[in-house]
C-alpha cells in the first residue's frame, strides 16, 4: 500500500503544477483579448477620426483647388529641400531675435515706466492744458487769417524772427521795459498844461534837448535805412 501512495503523490503534484500553468496562460490569453480588443477598439477610434480628418481636409482643398495644379506639391517640395541651408539659417536668426527680445523685455518694461512717469510729471506740470489751449489759439489764428495772409506770413519769417531777435537783446529788453514802466507812472489825468513859454523853458533843458536829440538821431537813421532798403 505504500508504494502505490509514494506514486500518486507525485502525480497529483504535477497535476497540481499542470493546472497551476493552464490557469496562468488562461490569464495570459485573456490579458492578450483585451489587450486585443483594445487595439481594435483604439484602430476604430484611429479609423473614424483619420476618415473626418480626411472628409474636412478635402473640403478645405476643394476651395483652393482651382488656384492650385497638380505639379505646385512637388515644386514646392523640391524648393524646400533646395533652400534647406537658408531655412535654417533662417531658423537661427529667430532663435537670435527671440533672444534678443527676451533680453530687451526688461529694458522695454523700464523704458515704458520711465515713458509713463515723464508723461505723469508734464501732466502735473500743465504742459498738456497748455498745449490745448495753444492749439485753441492756432484754430484761432487758422479761423482768423486767410491762405494768402498765412502765406504772407511765412515769406516774412525770417524778417519776423529777426525782429524778435533783436527784440529779445539785454539792451532792448532793458528800454523796453524802462519805456512801460514810465509809461506806467504817468498819471494823465493830473499832466498840467503847458504854455509855448513854458514848453520853451522845458525844451532848453539838459534831459529834453537829449530827448530831441534821440529823436531826431532815430528819426534820420529810420529814413537812411529805408532808402538803402528800397
Amino acid at each position: 500500500m505504500n508504494a502505490p501512495e509514494a506514486t500518486a503523490n507525485p502525480l497529483d503534484a504535477r497535476l497540481d503544477a499542470l493546472d497551476a500553468k493552464l490557469d496562468r496562460v488562461l490569464l495570459e490569453i485573456d490579458e492578450v483579448r483585451r489587450l486585443r480588443r483594445g487595439m481594435e477598439e483604439l484602430q476604430d477610434d484611429l479609423t473614424r477620426v483619420a476618415r473626418d480628418l480626411l472628409a474636412t481636409t478635402i473640403n478645405e482643398l476643394e476651395d483652393v483647388a482651382p488656384f492650385v495644379r497638380t505639379g505646385d506639391f512637388t515644386d514646392l517640395l523640391k524648393r524646400l529641400l533646395r533652400n534647406t541651408n537658408t531655412l535654417n539659417e533662417l531658423l537661427v536668426q529667430l532663435e537670435s531675435a527671440r533672444a534678443l527680445v527676451e533680453d530687451a523685455a526688461p529694458l522695454a518694461r523700464h523704458l515704458f515706466h520711465d515713458g509713463l512717469e515723464q508723461l505723469d510729471s508734464l501732466e502735473r506740470r500743465g504742459y498738456f492744458d497748455k498745449g490745448r489751449e495753444l492749439a485753441r489759439a492756432l484754430d484761432n489764428v487758422v479761423a482768423e487769417f486767410s491762405v494768402e495772409e498765412v502765406r504772407q506770413l511765412a515769406d516774412n519769417a525770417t524778417t519776423i524772427l529777426h525782429t524778435v531777435k533783436n527784440l529779445t537783446q539785454p539792451d532792448m529788453l532793458e528800454a523796453v521795459d524802462n519805456a512801460v514802466e514810465i509809461y506806467g507812472k504817468i498819471d494823465f489825468n493830473t499832466v498840467e498844461e503847458y504854455s509855448p513859454f513854458k514848453a520853451f523853458r522845458e525844451i532848453n533843458k539838459p534831459e529834453m534837448r537829449r530827448g530831441i536829440g534821440f529823436l531826431i538821431v532815430f528819426l534820420r537813421n529810420l529814413s537812411a535805412h529805408q532808402m538803402r532798403t528800397h
